[in-house]
């Protein structure tokens, strides 16, 4: 994994996480360099990450990279592109997108075309080396720079390929935004527990801890998550009651309206980036 180059344009929360876990993972910090026009955010990145190569020139790491990955706000992306296109026809790296809501075939547009591109939607867990990504590569990535951009994924998480662009869709509404749902549901979790007189430092221990040991049992049961619940719903007991309400009120509906919303604005926010 170390025998490349891997530059970064952009310096923001989503790079450092990736920088750091690749450092972490053993990649040669002499492999890595950062583009970003900001200078105290420069100043902190060369503090926090010794060794790799920090710079304000994004044709420089684009020209030095043999894969280069676009971790910019996406409305800056199609800006920065157009103006890294003759480097990047120059050096022709695998290109890498965390952008979310901008088509790979836009990303070659303004990159000058035919190049090797892949799209990742990583998740805010990247940020604790925990995320859960989607990965898509067009048809100009050979399978070995499929696997090295998965390399380099992996640095902060787990990694799914989808065959399909529109799939990244899906995986923005589920993954991608799913770190709020299970927010807001840990929210609610904490408020009640309030509302009924705890403590509130015991109340989030509480909630915090089961959310945990909740997550940790459902990845290694094998079970399903509906067997999972059966296991803690018994007959007429506390589960029941809170249960008999969700299905009362049609929370799954509710729910997955409200995931259906999320695909379809990561649908509409795409199809905004290619007008």
């Amino acid at each position: 994994m170390s025998g490349y180059r891997v530059g970064f344009i952009g310096g923001g929360n989503m790079a450092r996480a990736l920088v750091g876990g690749l450092v972490s993972s053993g990649f040669p910090p002499a492999n890595l360099l950062v583009s970003d026009p900001d200078e105290s955010r420069r100043a902190i990145l060369e503090h926090d990450l010794p060794g790799v190569t920090i710079t304000d020139d994004n044709d420089a790491v684009a020209a030095g990279a043999d894969c280069l990955v676009l971790a910019v706000k996406p409305q800056l992306m199609r800006e920065v592109c157009e103006s890294l296109a003759p480097a990047v026809q120059k050096s022709r790296p695998l290109i890498i997108s965390v952008a979310a809501g901008t088509h790979s075939r836009d990303i070659d547009t303004w990159l000058g075309a035919d190049l090797p591109i892949v799209r990742v939607m990583p998740n805010q867990p990247a940020l604790l080396l925990q995320g859960a990504s989607g990965l898509f590569a067009n048809e100009l990535t050979t399978n070995e720079q499929r696997d090295r951009a998965t390399e380099i994924i992996s640095a902060v998480g787990s990694v799914v390929h989808v065959r399909d662009e529109d799939d990244i869709d899906a995986v923005t509404a589920i993954s991608g935004t799913g770190p709020a749902y299970f927010y807001f549901l840990i929210d609610m979790l904490i408020r009640s527990a309030e509302d009924f007189g705890l403590d509130p430092q015991a109340a989030h221990k509480l909630v915090m801890d089961t959310a945990k040991g909740s997550a940790s049992l459902a990845a290694v049961s094998g079970e399903t998550m509906q067997a999972m619940i059966e296991r803690v719903r018994s007959p007429g007991g506390t589960t029941a009651a809170a249960f008999e309400v969700f299905d009362n009120e049609n929370v799954r509906k509710i729910f997955a309206k409200a995931f259906a919303a999320a695909k379809d604005r990561a649908i509409q926010l795409a199809d905004e980036t290619d007008k």
